[in-house]
This record gives C-alpha cells, sequence and structure tokens, in this order.
C-alpha cells in the first residue's frame, strides 16, 4: 500500500485511484455478502420444520438485518426460496418471525412486503381448505397478518408495535369526526382478526393436560406474545375513540359500536384470564387484567376511571430459550476442602499414628494434631460462612433490582394517571363549552318570544280599536283578560325554562368542582405514593448499610485469621528451638503451614474481589437512586408547572368573559363580591404558606399545587364577580372597579408567572395582588346597601320591639275602628249606615284575627329561640341567624303597616271620601303580609310544634276575616251603586247618543290607563322584590351572587 501510495504521489495518471474504488467496491460487496449470508443463516434456523418455538435471538437477528438493510428484500428473497405452501410448521413459523419484524423491524418492511399481499392470501386460502392442526392456524394468521398490513398502509401514522401517545392519536384522526369514526371501524375488524387468532389457538390445544411445557405446545402458544401486545393497544385505543365519538355524535348512532365493543370485551378478558393461568407465559411475559364490566360511554366521566392496559415483558426473560449457566466454584471449593485429609495421611504414614511408640515425643505430637485439626475445622468453617454471605448478598442484590423494577413502573403508571386527570378536566371544559351554547340558544328563544308577545299587544290594540257597539266592547274586554292570563302564562314557563337552564348551569359548576376536588384528590394521593416511594428509598439504604457491615465484620474475620496464622507462625518457631530432633516434622509442619498460608491468602483475596464488587454494586444502586431522585424532583416541578398554566388559563379565560356581549346582562350583589375577594385574600396567604414550606422540604410540593388552584379559581371568580357587580353599580364606581378588576388578572398572571420557573419561585412577591384584591374589597364595601348595616347584636332587640310596635298598632287600629263605628251610628242612616256598620264590623273581626296571629307567633319565637339557641343567649341567636331575623322584622313591619293604612282608607270610605277598592286592596295587603309573617316563623319551627299549628289555624283565620272584609266591600258597594240609577226617560235621542259616545270615550280611557296601571304595577313589583333582596341578602342565598 506504501509503494502504491508513492507511485499516486509521483505519477499524476489517476489509473491507480481507479484501482483503489474497485478494492474498496469489492469490499462492500464482501460485506454485503456476509450479511446476506448471515441473514440467510438466521432466517433458516427461525424457520425450520421442527415442531419448536422460534428461538428469540434469530429472530432478533433478523429484526436487526432490516434495520442495517433499511428494508425486508433479503428477508423475503430468503422466504422465496422455503416450501412455506408444503409444511404447515414452515409457515407457522414464517407467520411468527414476519409478525416480530412488522411490529419491531424498520417502517420500510410494511412497503417492501406489500408486494407480496396477493402470495400471502393465495396461501391463506390454500392452508384454509384444511380443517385442524397447523393448516387452519396458518389460514388465521395469515389473515391477520394482511389486516394488519392493510391497516397501517391506511394509517401510516401508526407504528408497527402500535404505541402512540393520545396526542398522536388525537393527530392521526386530524380532529375530524367521520376519520376517527372510520378509525374505530378499522380497528374493530384488526382486533377480531387477533381474537380469533387466538381463540383458534386454544381450541388446537388439549388444555387438560400441562401443553405449555411441551416444545409442540410452545410452538403454538409463542406467536400469542405478540397478539397480547397489540390486543392491549388496540382495546386501549377503542375505548379512547368510543368516548371522543360519543362526545360529538347522537347515543343511537353509535349502538352498533357499542354491541361490537361489549362482545369483543367479553373474548378478550376471557383470554387474557386464560392465557395468564398458562405456566410458559408466567416467566415470559406479565399479562394485564381487564376491568370487571365494560366502561360506560354514555357517560362522559367514566373515561377518567379507564386504566390502560399495560403489558410488562421482564428483561430477564426476554428471550424463552435462556439456559440457566452452571458455576464452577463449587468444585473448586471440594478439592480444596480435602485437602487437609490428605495431608494428614501422608503425615501418619511418615511418622506413624500411634503417639505411645514415642513416649519422649508423644505430648509434643498430640498438641500439634489437635492445633492442625482445629485450624482445618476453622478454615472449613471460614469457608462455608463465606459462600452464605456470597448467596445472601446475591439475593440481596436480587430483590433490589426487582423492587428498582417495580417502582419505575408504579412511576409509569402514576404519569399515566396525571396525563389522564389533565384529559378529564379538557373534556369537562368542552361540556362546559356545549351549556354555554345552548344557553344562548335559549337567550334567543326568550327574545323571540318577547316578540311574538310584542305582536300580540299590538293585534290587541287594533281589535280594540275596530269595537263600534258597548256590548261588544265588553265582550272584547273579556277575551283581552283571557288572551292576557295566557300571556302571563307563557311567560310563567318562559321563566321556569330560565330557571331550568339556571339550576343546568349550577349543576355543571358543581361538577367542575367535583372534577377539580377529585383532581386535586388524585394528586394528594400521588404526593403520598411519593412519599411512600421515598420511605422505601431509605429502608434499601439501611440494607446497604447493612451489607457493609456485614463485609466490614468478613474482613475483621480475615484479620483474626491474619492474627491466628501470626500466632501458629510464632508457636512453630519456639517449637523448632526446644526439639531440635523434629526438625523433618517440623520442615513438614512449616511446608502444610505454608500451603495453608497460600490457602488463606487466595481466599483473602477473593473476599476482597467480592467486597470491591459489592462496593461497586452500591456505588452504582447509590447513582440510579440519586438518578431517581432528580426524576422525582423534575415531576414534582412539572406537576406545579401544570397546575400554574392551568391557573393561568382560567385567570385568562375569567379576563375573556368580561368581553362577551354575553356577560354584559350578568349582575351580582356587592356582599358577594366581597367575600369572593376575602377568600382569595385567605386563599393568598395559604399559597405563601405552602410556597415556604416547599422551599424549606422540596418532596412536599401537595400544599402549594391546591393553593394555586384554589387562588385561581377563587381569583377568576372575583374578577367575573366584579365585572357584574359593576353592572349594577354608579358609573364612576362601575369604572373603577372594572379597572381594579382588569388590573388585579394581570397582577395575579404576572405572579403566578413567577411561580412557574424554579429561580423565580422563591423570590416572587405578592404585594401587588394583595393591594388589588384589597383594592376590590373597599369598592365593594362602599357598594354595600347601607341597611345592611345594622349591628347583629340588636337584631334580637328589633325583632321584640317590631313585634311589640306591630301588636300595638293593631291595637290601635281596632280602637279606631270601634270609634268610627260608634261615630256612624250615630251619623248615618238607612243603606249607608248598614254598608258602613257590616264593613266596620268585618275590619274588627280582620283586627282581632290579627291579634290571635301575632300572639300566636311570639310563642312560635319563644319556642324556636329556646330549642336553637342552646348554651347561647337569645341575642346571639338572632346574630347567629341573621338572615331569618331580618325577614322576621320585615314581615312584621309590613303587618303593622298594612293595618294602620287599612284604618285609614275604611275611615274615608266611611266618610265618603274614599273609594272601596282601596279596603280591597289594603285587606289582601294584610293577608300577603299575615302569609309572610308565617313563613317567616314557620321556617325554623318543628313540624309537630303545637304553638305551630295554632300559628297556622291564626293564619286561616286571618284570611277568612280577609274575604269578609271584602265580601262586604263588595256587597256595600253594589248595594250604594244600585240606589244611583241613571234615569234617561227626560233625554232625547240626540243626548242619549251623545251620551253613548262619551261613553265609549271613557271606556276606552279606562281600558288604557288599565293597561298602563297594570304595566306600573308590574314594575313596582319588579323594584320592591330587588329592594328586598337587597336589604334581606336573597341574592347572596338563590344564586351565590351571580346573575349568569
Amino acid at each position: 500500500m506504501d509503494r502504491v501510495k508513492n507511485s499516486m504521489q509521483q505519477v499524476q495518471n489517476p489509473i491507480p485511484k481507479v484501482l483503489n474504488r474497485r478494492a474498496g467496491a469489492n469490499s462492500l460487496e464482501a460485506e454485503k455478502e456476509n450479511f446476506e449470508r448471515s441473514q440467510a443463516v438466521s432466517i433458516n434456523k427461525a424457520i425450520n420444520a421442527q415442531e419448536v418455538a422460534v428461538k428469540e435471538k434469530h429472530a432478533r437477528t433478523c429484526i436487526l438485518g432490516t434495520h442495517h438493510e433499511k428494508g425486508a428484500l433479503t428477508f423475503w428473497a430468503a422466504v422465496h426460496r422455503l416450501p412455506l405452501s408444503s409444511n404447515a410448521v414452515l409457515c407457522w413459523k414464517f407467520c411468527h418471525v414476519f409478525h416480530k419484524l412488522l411490529r419491531d423491524g424498520h417502517h420500510s418492511v410494511l412497503k417492501d412486503s406489500m408486494r407480496n399481499k396477493a402470495d400471502l392470501s393465495d396461501m391463506s386460502r390454500m392452508w384454509g381448505h384444511l380443517s385442524e392442526g397447523y393448516g387452519k392456524l396458518c389460514s388465521i394468521y395469515l389473515k391477520l397478518l394482511i389486516t394488519k398490513m392493510e391497516f397501517h398502509s391506511k394509517n401510516p401514522r401508526f407504528p408497527g408495535n402500535l404505541m402512540m401517545t393520545d396526542k398522536q392519536l388525537d393527530e392521526a384522526g386530524e380532529n375530524d369526526v367521520n376519520n376517527f369514526f372510520q378509525m374505530t371501524v378499522e380497528m374493530f375488524d384488526y382486533l377480531e382478526c387477533e381474537l380469533n387468532l387466538f381463540l383458534a389457538v386454544f381450541s388446537s390445544l388439549d388444555m387438560s393436560r400441562s401443553v405449555s411445557v411441551t416444545t409442540a405446545g410452545q410452538c403454538r402458544l409463542a406467536p400469542l406474545i405478540q397478539v397480547i401486545l397489540d390486543c392491549s393497544h388496540l382495546y386501549d385505543y377503542i375505548v379512547k375513540l368510543l368516548f371522543k365519538l360519543h362526545s360529538c355524535l347522537p347515543a343511537d348512532t353509535l349502538q352498533g359500536h357499542r354491541d361490537r365493543f361489549q362482545e369483543q370485551f367479553r373474548k378478550l378478558k376471557d383470554l387474557f384470564y386464560r392465557s395468564s393461568n398458562l405456566q410458559y407465559f408466567k416467566r415470559l411475559i406479565q399479562i394485564p387484567q381487564l376491568p370487571e364490566n365494560p366502561p360506560n360511554f354514555l357517560r362522559a366521566s367514566a373515561l377518567s376511571e379507564h386504566i390502560s392496559p399495560v403489558v410488562v415483558i421482564p428483561l430477564e426473560s426476554s428471550s424463552p430459550d435462556n439456559e440457566p449457566s452452571v458455576e464452577t466454584e463449587e468444585l473448586v471449593d471440594m478439592d480444596t476442602a480435602l485437602q487437609p485429609t490428605h495431608v494428614e495421611s501422608k503425615f501418619d504414614n511418615l511418622f506413624g499414628t500411634s503417639s505411645a511408640s514415642d513416649p519422649f515425643n508423644g505430648m509434643y505430637k498430640d498438641d500439634k494434631d489437635r492445633l492442625i485439626e482445629q485450624l482445618s475445622r476453622d478454615i472449613r468453617a471460614l469457608k462455608e460462612e463465606l459462600e452464605t454471605f456470597k448467596a445472601e448478598s446475591h439475593r440481596l442484590c436480587q430483590a433490589l433490582r426487582g423492587r428498582i423494577s417495580e417502582l419505575e413502573a408504579e412511576l409509569a403508571e402514576q404519569t399515566h394517571l396525571k396525563q389522564q386527570a389533565l384529559d378529564e378536566g379538557e373534556f369537562l371544559r368542552a361540556e362546559l363549552e356545549d351549556l354555554r351554547r345552548r344557553r344562548e340558544d335559549t337567550e334567543k328563544a326568550q327574545r323571540s318570544l318577547t316578540e311574538v308577545e310584542k305582536k300580540a299587544q299590538a293585534n290587541e290594540q287594533r281589535y280594540a280599536k275596530l269595537k263600534e257597539k258597548y256590548t261588544e266592547l265588553v265582550q272584547s274586554h273579556a277575551e283581552l283578560l283571557r288572551k292576557n292570563a295566557e300571556v302571563t302564562r307563557q311567560v310563567t314557563v318562559a321563566r321556569a325554562a330560565q330557571d331550568e337552564v339556571e339550576s343546568v348551569r349550577r349543576e355543571m359548576q358543581e361538577k367542575l368542582k367535583e372534577a377539580q376536588e377529585e383532581s386535586q384528590h388524585r394528586e394528594k394521593e400521588q404526593s403520598e405514593k411519593l412519599q411512600i416511594l421515598q420511605r422505601e428509598l431509605a429502608e434499601s439504604r439501611e440494607q446497604l448499610g447493612t451489607l457493609r457491615a456485614s463485609i466490614t465484620s468478613s474482613q475483621q474475620m480475615s484479620t483474626d485469621l491474619s492474627s491466628k496464622i501470626e500466632a501458629l507462625e510464632q508457636d512453630k518457631g519456639g517449637l523448632a528451638e526446644a526439639v531440635t530432633q523434629k526438625e523433618a516434622e517440623l520442615s513438614v509442619l512449616g511446608a502444610e503451614l505454608e500451603q495453608l498460608q497460600s490457602t488463606l491468602s487466595s481466599e483473602r483475596e477473593s473476599a476482597v474481589k467480592t467486597a470491591e464488587a459489592l462496593q461497586n454494586q452500591l456505588n452504582e444502586k447509590e447513582s440510579r437512586e440519586q438518578a431517581l431522585e432528580r426524576q422525582l424532583a423534575a415531576e414534582r416541578l412539572a406537576l406545579l408547572r401544570s397546575s400554574v398554566e392551568e391557573g393561568e388559563r382560567i385567570i385568562q379565560d375569567a379576563l375573556a368573559r368580561l368581553e362577551h356581549p354575553a356577560h354584559i346582562g350578568c349582575t351580582s350583589s356587592a356582599d358577594y363580591l366581597v367575600s369572593r375577594s376575602q377568600a382569595a385574600l385567605e386563599s393568598l396567604n395559604r399559597l405563601q404558606a405552602g410556597r415556604q414550606q416547599y422551599l424549606s422540604d422540596p418532596t412536599d410540593v401537595s400544599e402549594l399545587l391546591r393553593a394555586v388552584a384554589q387562588l385561581a379559581h377563587l381569583v377568576g371568580d372575583t374578577i367575573v364577580q366584579g365585572s357584574a357587580t359593576s353592572h349594577m353599580a354608579p358609573l364612576e364606581q362601575a369604572d373603577m372597579l372594572s379597572e381594579a378588576v382588569k388590573s388585579c388578572g394581570g397582577d395575579a398572571l404576572a405572579f403566578l408567572r413567577l411561580l412557574k420557573e424554579e429561580e423565580t419561585l422563591g423570590s416572587a412577591d405578592s404585594t401587588v395582588l394583595r393591594e388589588g384584591l384589597a383594592r376590590i374589597t373597599s369598592i365593594g364595601e362602599e357598594l354595600r346597601p347601607k341597611g345592611l348595616d345594622i349591628n347583629q347584636g340588636e337584631l334580637g332587640d328589633l325583632v321584640e320591639q317590631e313585634l311589640a310596635a306591630t301588636s300595638a298598632a293593631v291595637e290601635s287600629a281596632a280602637a279606631r275602628i270601634e270609634e268610627m263605628l260608634s261615630q256612624a251610628r250615630a251619623a248615618d242612616t238607612g243603606i249607608k249606615m248598614e254598608v258602613n256598620e257590616r264593613i266596620l264590623a268585618s275590619c274588627t273581626d280582620l283586627m282581632q284575627a290579627i291579634k290571635v296571629l301575632i300572639l300566636s307567633s311570639k310563642d312560635l319565637q319563644r319556642d324556636i329561640v329556646e330549642s336553637g339557641r342552646g348554651a347561647a343567649s337569645t341575642k346571639e341567636f338572632y346574630a347567629k341567624n341573621s338572615r331569618w331575623t331580618e325577614g322576621l322584622i320585615s314581615a312584621s313591619k309590613a303587618v303593622g303597616y298594612g293595618a294602620t293604612v287599612m284604618v285609614d282608607a275604611a275611615d274615608l270610605v266611611v266618610q265618603g271620601k274614599g273609594k272601596f277598592e282601596e279596603l280591597m286592596v289594603c285587606s289582601h295587603e294584610i293577608a300577603a303580609s299575615t302569609a309572610q309573617l308565617v313563613a317567616a316563623s314557620k321556617v325554623k319551627a318543628d313540624k309537630g310544634s303545637a304553638n305551630l299549628v295554632r300559628l297556622q289555624q291564626a293564619s286561616r283565620g286571618v284570611n277568612q276575616a280577609t274575604a269578609s272584609v271584602v265580601a262586604s266591600t263588595k256587597n256595600g258597594k253594589a248595594q250604594i251603586e244600585d240606589t244611583e240609577t241613571m234615569d234617561f226617560s227626560s233625554m232625547t235621542l240626540t243626548q242619549i247618543k251623545r251620551q253613548e259616545m262619551d261613553s265609549q270615550v271613557r271606556v276606552l280611557e279606562l281600558e288604557n290607563n288599565l293597561q298602563k296601571e297594570r304595566q306600573k304595577l308590574g314594575e313596582l313589583r319588579k323594584k320592591h322584590y330587588e329592594l328586598a333582596g337587597v336589604a334581606e341578602g336573597w341574592e347572596e342565598e338563590e344564586g351565590t351572587g351571580a346573575g349568569c
């Protein structure tokens, strides 16, 4: 080569370079020939006519060959030379190897194999003519492989081993429901072929015998490992796709999918159970167990309960043909153990065995023999103890390796559960968006109903203008009244529908809160499992410390043995000086001792090597533990970042809702806003405490995660409620509140961004966010109604005062009625006196009934306070139940005010200055006020209370008295109107026509005024309801303050 290089440098002719290229090409061709030869040997060894399972090493060589070649041309070239159509066992093993190549080989294997699809189909039909043995199995297996090739060619995003993440699964369907539907059908067909092969293999085996330990049985069972791997992934993907389809399509459309899934679920569960009981699979694969019942696709939350089946293949059992290695150390130890006996026999042959034959030196010989025997026994005991220590160390190392594998599997499962919780949150958000769209549709329907009502009113006005006669006016008036009642009923139905929408919204909010609590519960369980893993790691470290102590003790024993050897050498020197005639014996003993020393030194060296090996294993174990701890810390930090990102999305969603057009109509109370902002401040304090705890102990992140989630929800709620409160506030305060809310949202996002990074987590300052929440609280305090500023300690006195004032007002009203009755009897006569007496008598009865009602109410209040206050005082009881107390005060005020107004109206009626209608209206108001008082008293009363029964009887007496007042008033009005009959006898035709026209004009004016008064009455009632709600806190109790 040097000469060629020199010649190329001297001569500029490029011919040597060409020769060089030819030499390189020859080397490439030789390498290719070697590769094809090795592949052909491996393929022929893997695919042969022997009825044994395919060896893993040959199949692995074929798989590596596809990656080296980047295709399967060499594989197919070798397969075409095999007689697959004439030997069923050969074809069966070909199917097994080809299945492995499709799963684990290069991705171009599928493209190179599609050219032979027609040959495989013909071969499947040919073997299908056989009804038993390997022929039928080969036909089913070939159909499965053809189905697998077609599936992957139609869905190229799926790898051959079917391992995909949820995100890749969504990308494979391109977020199109049609693609997901078609993909589900194809997966059903794919899984059906897998199950057919499963059933065919099991039906061909005699399960009454241990077929899994025979070579013939293992040959049929070996391909099922690939089938189990495929089935676990297909089952998981089908479940996820069916849940996705049920969220987009009606349940009736997917009835066929559910029926087919349930049938395949039962088959797969049974086959997994039967496979897990076979001895052949127990050492090769860990088969998952499916749940007892199939998932309920009609319930969207059932997706969180689904656990993906995971098939575990142990590394030590990846090859079914592994053979246990034979250790040869024990053979050497046996030879070594027999050596002292040989030495002793040799010594006896040379010097004799009887100590009595040499009486002069017999004493020394016996001592030496005993010392040698004792040393031999010590050496054998040390060897046995060293072997026991080696076996125990090996067992402990194996146990630690198995524990580490279990911990890694549990960590993978926890990561999967976390991903499922995130997916469930996304699913709940989609459902919430769907409910929002439905609510918008309902609002559109309400607007259309309002337009229909307006059109109905216009039609009624046009119809009223066409009336010509008085009788037709009366009939049309009655018709309009009936239509008005119908419209009122429709409005009531619409309000009921709106209430139903509100209830659905509240229900979804509760579901969202439950999902959040469940995710927090799962995070807590994950943190507890992490702590358990840390404790187990600590226990592993303690066991490692125990091993180190045992190693130290073994080294100490070696040191003691060395000291004994040194003492023995000293004894040998003393004996050599004392007994010169036994130099031969001493020389033999010296040789024996040297041999023992060499043996001990070799044992010491082996012990040192063993200790070094164990020390290396300990160091490796510690490095693995440190890596696992770093991984756990990274997982905790990732979990914190995901929680903070979720909080940012919640606050951003709340800020986005402020700009939504539908949010303009939302309202809220200042009380609820103050409560939300104060809760957010408390949550911020909790977050600060959780952050300090995390900084002091990075392993405890659970409290910080819960605090971040709670702060995000409360701040988002404060933002939404603040904007809703500004819609009912004055202009200047509304602008201030809107600006404060938006600024608070920006501060919260900035604070969460600081928490997301590990570098800025310790220096994150919440002062700006705290000031923003405090500003919102102060603005809410300014907007709170002033009527709510009553001291809670004064409520008890105020209840007694109002009840006493009501009783006094009723007494005063009864006295005035008696006085008016005496004056009417003295001043009036005839029909007027009769009418006034009847009206005043009914009013007197009403006052008496109200007195009885108030007394019964006082007795019932006393019972309620005595039974409910416990050890507290009466004032403390009223202060504790402030809302109920305020309602009671309001009802008492209404009763007293109604009694006073009714007396004034009766006085005017008796004097002839008032209207009978005013008296009837006052009676109705008194009945309503007493009903409110009864309802307020009945809320906290015991159902079996005797005072409650008397109160209800008194309420019925008030209603009867009210009806009597209304009836007497109507009768009196009719009697007086009968006396004022109109006389038309002296009027001419023209005058009657003029009076008729005036009457028609008056009727139209009265109808117009009636319509206006009804509208005014509706507005007054609405305003009264709003003011009463603000004064008594109805908004806070009913809708948690939110109007949308």
